[in-house]
C-alpha cells in the first residue's frame, strides 16, 4: 500500500523528537508501493529522502524533498538445517524484534546486538555493530531498488564494502538505492558466542552464569546498554553520536605517554580504535549542556534533546565537542549520525 500525506510533523518519526515538517512524506510497504511511487508525477524525479526508524538522524530544518517511510514487513526462514539458518527479513522489520524473533527461534548471532534501534532496512547501510559483533559477520545478501531505474538488485556481502559503521549505501551508491530486504545467515546453536567486549563476562558472572546460552548474552546486553544509554522515548537522542576514531599505532603511542589510562583496540599492525566516549568524557564534557541541549550524564557518546532542543542546537553541541577533542587530542570526531 502507498500512502502519500502532506505537511506532516516528522517528530514521531525519529528519536530526537524535534518538531520538523516534512512537505511531502509518504510510506511504503512493499516494492509494488516503491515502483507506484517512481511513476507518481508529484514525486517522481525529485530527490527522495529515505526515512527508516529515524534512530540515525538529525533534522536541522523542515525537509522540502519528498521523505520515503519504508515499512516493508515480514520475516521468513529461506534455508535451515541443524548447523545453520537462513533468514530473510522486510527493510521496515524492528532491528530488535528481529533479535528476539531469532532467539525465540534457536539461532544465535545477533545476541550481542541487542536492543540496537532502528529498523533492519538501515542495518546494513551503516553495518551496524556492538559489544564486538557487527552485521556483516552474519550477512549473506540484500535486495535493493534502484531509484532511477526501478530494477530491484541484489547485493551480496563482498559487493557491498563493509566497514566501520559504512558499507557502499553511504558512500558510492548514496541516495540511489532503497534497501527493501536483508537475507542473513544465522547459527543454530550457541557455539562461538562473543564475550569479550565490554562488561558482558561480569554481568554474567555477577548472575552466576557459567555456560551462557545466547539469549543469556542478549540479556546481559540489554542490561549493559539500559544501564548506560537513554531511552528515546524519554529523552530525545540518537544513541552514539560519534564514530569511534581509529587512529595510527604511532599516535596512540604519543597520547598514552600524556594520557595513560587511555584505551585502545587493535584494527590493524597499524591502527589503534580509540573510545570516542572516553575522550569527551576526560574533557568533563558528560552531563554538558545548553539549554535542552546537552551530553548524557552516563554516556559521555551520546547527545541528547532535554525537551525543547533545535536541531542546530544539538548540531552546536557536536562541534563544540569535536573542536575540544582535536585540541586536546588532535583527533578529528566523524559524527555515526546522518545530519539533515
Amino acid at each position: 500500500m502507498l500512502t502519500i500525506q502532506r505537511d506532516i510533523d516528522l517528530m514521531p518519526f525519529h528519536t530526537f523528537h524535534m518538531p520538523v515538517k516534512a512537505e511531502v512524506f509518504c510510506q511504503v510497504d512493499s516494492i509494488q508501493s516503491l515502483q507506484e511511487l517512481r511513476l507518481n508525477s508529484e514525486i517522481a524525479g525529485k530527490p527522495w529522502l529515505v526515512l527508516g526508524g529515524g534512530s540515525n538522524v538529525l533534522f536541522t530544518q523542515n525537509v522540502l524533498q519528498p521523505i520515503i517511510k519504508v515499512s516493508i514487513p515480514g520475516i521468513s526462514i529461506l534455508k535451515s538445517d541443524s548447523d545453520w539458518a537462513t533468514v530473510r527479513v522486510g527493510a521496515g522489520v524492528n532491528w530488535h524484534e528481529l533479535v528476539l524473533w531469532s532467539l525465540d527461534e534457536g539461532m544465535s548471532g545477533l545476541e550481542n546486538l541487542s536492543l540496537i534501534p532502528g529498523q533492519c532496512g538501515a542495518a546494513p547501510m551503516q553495518n551496524i555493530g556492538a559489544y564486538g559483533v557487527e552485521l556483516k559477520q552474519v550477512f549473506d545478501c540484500l535486495e535493493a531498488i534502484e531509484i532511477a531505474t526501478g530494477v530491484v538488485h541484489t547485493f551480496h556481502r563482498n559487493e557491498c564494502n563493509f566497514d566501520y559503521r559504512t558499507s557502499i549505501f553511504k558512500t558510492e551508491l548514496k541516495n540511489k538505492f532503497i534497501i527493501t530486504s536483508i537475507t542473513l545467515k544465522l547459527r543454530r546453536s550457541g557455539l562461538n558466542l562473543n564475550l569479550d567486549y565490554g562488561d558482558i563476562r561480569s554481568v554474567l558472572s555477577q548472575r552466576g552464569i557459567t555456560k551462557p546460552t545466547p539469549r543469556d548474552v542478549s540479556n546481559a546486553v540489554i542490561y549493559i546498554r539500559q544501564s548506560k544509554l537513554p531511552d528515546p522515548d524519554k529523552i530525545g537522542n540518537a544513541g552514539s553520536f560519534f564514530k569511534n576514531p581509529e587512529i595510527h599505532m604511532d599516535e596512540f603511542s604519543a597520547l598514552k605517554t600524556r594520557f595513560p589510562e587511555l584505551p585502545g583496540y587493535p584494527v590493524t599492525n597499524e591502527k589503534v580504535k580509540v573510545p570516542a566516549g572516553w575522550l569527551i568524557d576526560k574533557l568533563g564534557l558528560k552531563g554538558y549542556r545548553n539549554g535542552d541541549a546537552g551530553v548524557h550524564d552516563r554516556q559521555a557518546l551520546v547527545l541528547v534533546n532535554h525537551g525543547l532542543a533545535t536541531g542546530n542546537e544539538i548540531l552546536s553541541i557536536s562541534r563544540h565537542i569535536q573542536d575540544r577533542v582535536h585540541a586536546t587530542y588532535n583527533i578529528s570526531l566523524e559524527p555515526e549520525v546522518n545530519i539533515l
